[in-house]
């Protein structure tokens, strides 16, 4: 088993703490980069958000007027010296909450599906065209998480 990678830091905003298992979300990220090859010294931040917060960053980096379930930011090349970083995932906590109350399955396993999205988006994959892309983003979803109840074959609808 690899070890984790230990620069993953979560930030928490506001009341979304109590609802974040940061320990099985870090566990599950470390799984997930391990998997798909990244370093182990590579940093994520991971911002699990309000709906305002979602929203507004949704508007600023997409232009769409609405709070979403997850966004993934690819970092930018790192200074000399500094740690690589894969960048940064912003999950809408209260998002998640109400998507898990519809496709009727925990927050846990919501919010795990989310991360898990956010992390394939920043190691290249994409879903957005459909097709034989999104099958391949899907397959890797499921590859981490198994069976992915409820959500629609592109996953996650947020990038």
């Amino acid at each position: 088993m690899p070890a984790p990678f230990r620069p993953i830091a979560f930030i928490v905003h506001d009341d979304a703490e109590d609802a974040v298992d940061d320990h099985a979300l870090a566990m599950l990220a470390a799984r997930v980069l391990a998997g798909e090859g990244a370093s182990a010294d590579a940093l994520l931040t991971v911002f699990v958000a309000d709906d305002e917060t979602m929203r507004e960053l949704n508007l600023r980096f997409l232009g769409i007027d609405a709070p979403t379930d997850v966004l993934a930011f690819p970092e930018a090349e790192a200074l000399p010296g500094e740690p690589a970083s894969l960048g940064d995932i912003a999950i809408g906590a209260h998002v998640a909450e109400r998507q898990a109350a519809e496709l009727g399955h925990s927050l846990d396993e919501e919010l795990a599906h989310l991360l898990v999205h956010g992390i394939l988006h920043l190691c290249g994959y994409e879903h957005e065209g459909g097709g034989e892309a999104a099958a391949r983003m899907r397959a890797r979803e499921e590859s981490y998480l198994g069976d992915i109840t409820g959500h629609a074959e592109t996953g996650a609808t947020g990038a």
